[in-house]
């Protein structure tokens, strides 16, 4: 496993896949040979969507790797991050009874500039990760950065609604 795929290989297979198992070309097979052909083209469609997807990829092997929590609660996030996050979301509230085009910038701002630290603090590690390479505390780093993403894009979200027209 990796959290770096080669787009271009994945899409191949994908439609290589595609072609094998599609349910269109197993009509006049028996009963178990469709079924089988179902549940592969399934399997493929679903494998190809986490592959091409690098969030999905790294909630993928997150969740594998028994790092994501199952209750949806993203764990403990660090003390300065959600600080930053309350401020924020402090913004995004103030925003709500009194829209403000320079606060709503300056929300947007920030959450760009917090996007782009966290991006370019786990960049190496994603590049390098991969299985065999797995150092203790790697994945951790790589679970924090999964759950302040997430966060960020639910801020995020909830800012894009006071967006002006």
């Amino acid at each position: 496993m990796s959290f770096t795929v080669d787009e271009a290989a994945v899409k191949r297979q994908y439609l290589l896949n595609s072609r094998k198992y599609h349910p269109d070309f197993h009509t006049l097979a028996d009963d178990q040979a469709q079924h089988q052909a179902l549940e592969m083209s399934t399997r493929n469609n679903e494998a190809f969507k986490v592959l091409s997807d690098p969030d999905a990829r790294m909630q993928y092997i997150l969740a594998e790797k028994g790092l994501l929590s199952g209750d949806g609660t993203q764990g403990a996030l660090p003390q300065d991050f959600l600080m930053d996050m309350m401020e924020i979301n402090e913004a995004v509230m103030e925003l709500e009874f009194d829209f403000s085009q320079e606060q709503y910038e300056a929300a947007m701002t920030r959450i760009r500039e917090l996007e782009e630290v966290l991006g370019t603090s786990i960049t190496p590690l994603l590049s390098a990760w991969t299985e065999l390479t797995d150092q203790p505390g790697q994945l951790e780093l790589v679970r924090d950065f999964f759950y302040k993403k997430r966060y960020l894009l639910r801020t995020k979200e909830n800012l894009s609604k006071f967006a002006p027209a």
